[in-house]
């Protein structure tokens, strides 16, 4: 696993309770910050507070950030694979990664789920399954979004980085150790190292090398010394969810000294 690199702060915008001109200025406010990465999710509806608030589309989103944006990465944390066709995945984040590029290399990042939210699959037509057939949905869909990089024209500006989450050991860390540049969970510091052996020994299965698997966790609800315990586990990339209209930027400035100590 990837421990050498430096620490990286993302910090998910919650695409919920707030008008997109909110959202717009806490894009450009973040990154004038020197945040990392920047994620919304790919969600229909609020996953919290008023069921039917206000809420926006994560993909078109993303094309906005995009052009918005200079240096900061971005991506969905993470993109539902039940809701678009792989193929339409793989050609829209090749075009957003080309918008990103502004001269030189994209700065799009594809985070990808089997997907969790059954009122997002009921309203909009989806069929739901079980966790499993979503998992193996998941499966065939990382393989054609691969594939389907390999044939566009003009080709990705850069190998886009794939996010995988979860932690499920059978199915969603062989996925990690299959396709995954980018690890994200939930976990906690002491349950890092067990998963890690468990993403290893599907490396070994999978016949593919991890050691520059980038290790990402979640700090909402979270102190220093948990980021500290988990950074010791080798975490290297640390999301912060940020949720609006009364965005609390001196949270994120906070954790963008603790992410700057440890890069000292």
């Amino acid at each position: 696993m990837l421990f050498d690199t430096p620490v990286r702060l993302g910090v998910q915008i919650q695409p919920q309770h707030v008008t997109y001109p909110q959202i717009r200025d806490a894009v450009r406010r973040l990154e004038d910050m020197g945040v990392d990465i920047l994620f919304n999710w790919d969600h229909f509806f609020p996953l919290f507070g008023e069921s039917d608030g206000l809420h926006f589309e994560s993909w078109t989103m993303l094309a906005a950030w995009a052009e918005q944006t200079e240096k900061v990465e971005f991506g969905a944390l993470v993109n539902c694979n039940s809701y678009r066709n792989p193929d339409l995945q793989a050609d829209m984040a090749r075009t957003i990664d080309h918008i990103s590029a502004k001269g030189g290399e994209g700065r799009f990042i594809f985070g990808t789920g089997s997907g969790w939210f059954q009122r997002d699959y009921d309203e909009y037509g989806y069929e739901f399954g079980t966790a499993g057939s979503r998992l193996d949905d998941l499966a065939d869909g990382l393989a054609r979004v691969e594939a389907r990089w390999a044939e566009l024209n003009p080709a990705p500006t850069r190998r886009i980085p794939v996010m995988i989450g979860g932690k499920g050991e059978q199915k969603t860390l062989r996925l990690v150790a299959r396709h995954a540049d980018i690890w994200h969970s939930f976990v906690t510091a002491e349950e890092l190292p067990h998963k890690l052996s468990v993403i290893e020994k599907w490396a070994e299965t999978e016949g593919r090398d991890t050691s520059n698997l980038v290790i990402s966790n979640e700090l909402q609800r979270r102190g220093p010394e948990d980021a500290d315990a988990l950074y010791a586990g080798g975490t290297r990339l640390f999301t912060f969810g940020f949720g609006g209209p009364d965005f609390d930027y001196d949270a994120v400035q906070a954790w963008l000294d603790w992410r700057d100590a440890k890069n000292a």
